[in-house]
């Protein structure tokens, strides 16, 4: 049985870390404001660059010329870039997308694809490096607060490996943003253009919805592009890599505040617990040991006598 010296010592030191819990949790809650407002901020222009890129691959008559808008015939090589955090003591936020990417590989793997690793946050990394999968790019640094320019970085380096024929198709993995409560995997292709996840077609399909519930037919004569949609394509297509990846990083800061703000709450209300714990047992090894030394006395009083 532990002395009641060494329970006190064990209360003393579970209340030090509900203290660096609690702060964890409320600097969470006030980065996961800030990472919302950039997420409602992005939104809007994101949805909108992705639907005029599909808009006008469906309206180019011919595809540009462009390595980046060529698709490859055999898909022999898949990169998978996974967005993890450079912190833990975030709950599942890394393992469920370290867990979805490698059963993607393994998929992959089975059907005779070679996989090649991309990898943001240390956390992806280090886990990658770990298994044996050494990533061929390796992005740290930024996860708490991504710019454009860290976007721009990934996007170069996905397009080059696409476009020297490194890799044939392009797919990303990342904590979708719900809610503070919730966080969900999210997997899109991001390349070929031809195959890639262009968000924003619910939205469209319900806005061409005339009064009355009757279908508007958005044909190619009811735009009208200046220049030719197949120039304007091949402008839209590095911006739409860009952008898809700068909301990829958003999406999954917002994602990692709310999931360490969770498992930090969740931590607090564990200590409270174990301290309850301990200190019901420091009281019940307290009264033990009162009712030794009283039943001390009367032994030696009987002795006495």
């Amino acid at each position: 049985m532990p002395s009641q010296k060494d329970i006190k010592g064990r209360i003393a030191s579970v209340k030090n870390i509900q203290k660096i819990t609690r702060a964890m949790e409320m600097v969470a809650a006030a980065r996961l404001r800030r990472a919302e407002q950039r997420i409602e901020a992005l939104r809007p222009y994101a949805d909108a660059l992705r639907r005029m890129t599909r808009r006008a691959s469906e309206a180019a008559e011919n595809i540009p010329r462009l390595p980046i808008l060529h698709e490859h015939e055999n898909v022999q090589t898949v990169g998978l870039l996974l967005i993890t955090s450079d912190r833990g003591l975030a709950g599942a936020f890394n393992s469920q997308i370290l867990r979805a990417g490698l059963n993607r590989a393994r998929e992959l793997q089975a059907e005779g694809k070679e996989v090649v690793w991309y990898a943001s946050g240390r956390r992806g990394v280090s886990s990658l490096t770990f298994r044996g999968n050494s990533p061929s790019g390796e992005y740290t640094g930024f996860t708490d607060r991504p710019a454009f320019a860290d976007a721009r970085d990934i996007a170069g380096d996905l397009t080059a490996g696409y476009v020297d024929e490194k890799v044939d198709r392009v797919e990303l993995f990342y904590n979708g943003y719900v809610s503070a409560l919730r966080q969900e995997v999210r997997h899109e292709t991001l390349l070929p253009l031809q195959h890639a996840d262009i968000m924003g077609e619910q939205e469209e399909s319900d806005d061409e919805q005339g009064d009355g519930g009757a279908a508007i037919d958005q044909s190619r004569s009811l735009w009208i592009y200046e220049p030719e949609p197949e120039e304007i394509l091949a402008r839209l297509v590095p911006d739409y890599v860009e952008i898809s990846i700068y909301r990829a990083l958003l999406e999954s800061t917002a994602s990692e505040h709310g999931a360490r703000m969770t498992a930090m709450r969740s931590a607090s209300d564990n200590a409270s617990e174990l301290i309850s714990d301990l200190t019901l047992e420091a009281n019940r090894e307290r009264q033990a040991e009162i009712t030794q030394e009283i039943m001390e006395v009367v032994a030696g009083a009987e002795g006495l006598r």
